[in-house]
């Protein structure tokens, strides 16, 4: 089970860290993605990051803004965002698959999301 945290309201410009923390089964073999779904829109591809951490990758209009990192020892994965824009509130999803993939397909599970709501 995955267990997403942190999400809020922010002002534009502000910072929030997401939390994805697994219970139940360790996920320090997976690569940890971070998606996100706007209202009214699909879901959608924000970062990932290897198993070892040693890889991450993200979408452009994030990049600069959003660090992902993992803690294997405490099996948690962060997202760290910064500057935040009114276009990035939405539900937040982890999950958790099998490398470096962006699309969702390639995720076998999912966190239930947190709500992250950035104010002009």
């Amino acid at each position: 089970q995955l267990q997403a945290s942190g999400g809020g309201l922010v002002q534009t410009g502000g910072s929030l860290r997401l939390s994805c923390a697994a219970s139940g089964r360790t996920v320090n073999r997976y690569g940890m993605g971070w998606f996100r779904q706007a209202p009214g829109k699909e879901r959608e591809f924000v970062s990932v990051i290897s198993w070892s951490g040693s890889s991450t990758y993200y979408v452009d209009s994030v990049k600069g803004r959003f660090t992902i990192s993992r803690d294997n020892a405490k099996n948690t994965v962060y997202l760290q965002m910064n500057s935040l824009k009114p276009e990035d509130t939405a539900v937040y999803y982890c999950a958790a698959g099998l490398g470096i993939v962006v699309a969702a397909t390639g995720y076998e599970y999912w966190g239930q999301g947190t709500l992250v709501t950035v104010s002009s």
